[in-house]
């Protein structure tokens, strides 16, 4: 779905152009903190019990997993954890 105007749209983009690599690269970086946090706490909501691994498993499947067919998720997994 896309509800964005042609013109917002290039605004938007002319805003981010004006900034330096390196403010783009933070942004991202701040974007992927906050949608670590983000999966963190609704694992935390599901499964309060849920320790450091169970969330790093969650986070590796919710970004990662469908990348990966459920035996290559398993050995990566067990690297990661």
């Amino acid at each position: 779905m896309k509800d964005t105007s042609p013109e917002v749209e290039a605004r938007f983009h002319e805003m981010m152009m004006q900034k330096s690599g390196e403010e783009r690269l933070k942004m991202g970086f701040s974007m992927f903190d906050m949608v670590r946090m983000q999966i963190a706490a609704s694992v935390k909501m599901k499964k309060p019990d849920a320790d450091e691994r169970d969330i790093r498993r969650e986070i590796f499947l919710r970004l990662y997993g469908h990348e990966f067919s459920p035996k290559e998720q398993e050995k990566i997994q067990k690297c990661i954890l």
